[in-house]
């Protein structure tokens, strides 16, 4: 492998997908997670001149509806699903620092 997987990363990504692990997991996930990668990496050892890119390996058609204007919800409809709203929006809860 060009880099190896080191705890930190592990770590940091856990971080970043909000994911407590405790120190026997981030060990467990360095070690499987890398076999992973390595795996990933012997892969693009294959030769691959002349195989043109796929973006999926069947024959698939588009098998959407017209894009046509249809009328919306009110929003009375849309906020009464809503756990929360003020009766002009929906309350969520907030995730970023105003300051």
């Amino acid at each position: 492998m060009s880099e190896a997987l080191t705890p930190e990363t592990v770590r940091k990504v856990a971080r970043l997908a909000r994911i407590q692990l405790t120190e026997a997991d981030v060990d467990r996930f360095t070690r499987q997670l890398g076999q992973v990668l390595g795996y990933v990496e012997m892969l693009s050892e294959l030769n691959t001149d002349g195989v043109e890119p796929l973006a999926h390996p069947l024959e698939i058609e588009n098998v959407l509806r017209e894009d046509e204007p249809t009328p919306s919800l009110s929003r009375e409809a849309a906020l009464s699903n809503s756990p929360k709203s003020d009766g002009k929006y929906f309350l969520v809860p907030q995730i970023l620092d105003a300051g």
